[in-house]
């Protein structure tokens, strides 16, 4: 009828078209996707820094109580994080907790704090009891030991007995790793403190935490970037 509203059905999408939406959605996920991620592993390395100025307080907490000195319980292998927490137990707060099946393995808990763990790192939680981070060989060997270890002593040996170390012997306050991320976590390659490449959050004796490549680590005595074998040792100094 003249005058009447006149039907006219909705026209689809043609395959070119959706062709070329689909093309622009890839473009810009292919924009936005790196830079999603790079934001999101920044927040999980300054989650990591977090973590390591929590256990500085726990270490201080700890020297403050034990006159000074740093943690030492002959344990030669005290170095990996899941036997360094042990005895900064009272100073983690209740969230470490033994595992009531085996109390006295130290690489068992029914519960470790969450800032032992580098949100970053695959392997922890599987492999190391959720702990992350290595604290520092240098603390609890004299500088004399530490010139003639090697590498293989910190894991596979015990040559050597553990003889605490003091604050007043640290020279380089800021320049001396207390305890580290054993990973370089927030790479896409993981390797360790006695690998090259790569970097990781490292805590020092002043209290302060830093994202540092392993490039700026001074070379230790196996002349890898280990803060274990640090030059020195305790008095000695692992960035200039």
């Amino acid at each position: 009828m003249a005058g009447s509203p006149r039907h006219t059905a909705g026209r689809g999408f043609s395959l070119v078209e959706i062709m070329v939406v689909i093309a622009v959605v890839s473009v810009l996920a292919a924009i936005t996707l790196p830079v999603f991620v790079s934001a999101r592993e920044t927040s999980r390395r300054a989650t990591c820094l977090v973590n390591l100025r929590n256990i500085s307080l726990a270490f201080a907490m700890y020297m403050d109580d034990w006159d000074g000195c740093f943690p030492n319980t002959g344990d030669p292998y005290l170095w990996m994080g899941r036997r360094w927490r042990w005895p900064l137990e009272p100073y983690l707060g209740a969230s470490l907790v033994r595992d009531a099946t085996d109390p006295d393995d130290p690489l068992l808990s029914s519960r470790s704090p969450s800032y032992l763990l580098c949100p970053s790192d695959p392997f922890a939680t599987d492999k190391w009891d959720a702990t992350s981070y290595g604290y520092s060989a240098a603390f609890y060997h004299t500088p004399a030991q530490i010139r003639t270890m090697t590498t293989e002593d910190l894991w596979k040996y015990d040559r050597f007995p553990c003889i605490t170390q003091r604050e007043s012997a640290v020279a380089f306050p800021s320049q001396k790793v207390l305890v580290a991320e054993w990973l370089t976590n927030h790479d896409t390659e993981k390797l360790s403190w006695w690998e090259w490449g790569g970097a990781r959050n490292y805590l020092f004796v002043d209290g302060h935490g830093a994202y540092l490549p392993a490039d700026r680590i001074i070379p230790a005595g196996n002349d890898l970037p280990d803060p274990n074998l640090t030059v020195g040792g305790v008095g000695g100094k692992d960035v200039d």
